[in-house]
This record gives structure tokens, sequence and C-alpha cells, in this order.
């Protein structure tokens, strides 16, 4: 049974972030990775979001926590990060809960592509 991805691209979980996150397809885009890291933090799937994390900036033990409820993402916008560029930026904001509580994360990240495989570097809080 396929179901939608948690990322809200409109595609099957399979046919978007699931190929990244299950079948081991490396994405071809910083948005690719970054809707791909959502999702796997809405899935728990620590294994991922350690392997997509650069090494210089990743931290030692990454936690997610099990009270957080994704919502959704939404892209607000990108620069560069395509498949012939070597970094990017993609700035979204992701919706959750907690405790029943809404509430949203606003973050500029930044991306960039070693040895063919894009990672994510750090990313900033925007501004209101």
């Amino acid at each position: 049974m396929s179901h939608r991805c948690p990322c809200e691209s409109g595609l099957d979980y399979g046919a978007c972030c699931g190929r990244f996150i299950d079948d081991g397809e490396k994405p071809k885009t910083a948005e690719q990775l970054m809707r791909s890291r959502y999702t796997a933090f809405a899935l728990n799937n620590i294994a991922y979001l350690d392997t997509s994390w650069h090494p210089a900036t990743r931290p030692s033990s990454i936690e997610t926590d099990d009270k957080v409820r994704w919502l959704g993402l939404k892209i607000k916008r990108t620069e560069q990060g395509r498949t012939d560029d070597d970094e990017g930026i993609v700035e979204f904001v992701a919706r959750y809960k907690i405790d029943g509580r809404g509430h949203r994360l606003h973050e500029i990240s930044r991306f960039v592509k070693e040895n063919g495989q894009w990672l994510y570097l750090d990313g900033e809080m925007a501004r209101k």
C-alpha cells in the first residue's frame, strides 16, 4: 500500500523520499536532500540523518523527540543546489506539534556536494 510522502511533494513515499531513505539512491539536488531529511525526521530515521549530514558539522549523536509530530514542509526558496552545482541553499518552514501545541521551524539551510553526494552542512534560523 502506498502513502503520500511526509515532505508534501504530492508524490507517494516510495517515488519520493523513500528512494533515498530506504533504497539508497542519492538525491540529485539540495532540495531533494532537504525534503528527504525532513521525512527522515518525521520517521525518526537517525541513520539517514547521520549519513546525510556533513562530517565537519555533524553532531556526535543525533536525537529525535518522540513527542514531536511533524505536520508539513513548505519550501520557501532555493538558491543553486541543482545537479551541476556544488553548493546550495534551501529556505523552508517545517510545522510540528509537541503535546498538542503547534510550532514552526523556519530555517535557511546550506548544502554542499562532495564526491557526487549532497550533504547538509548547517543552517540558521530565518529572521521574521
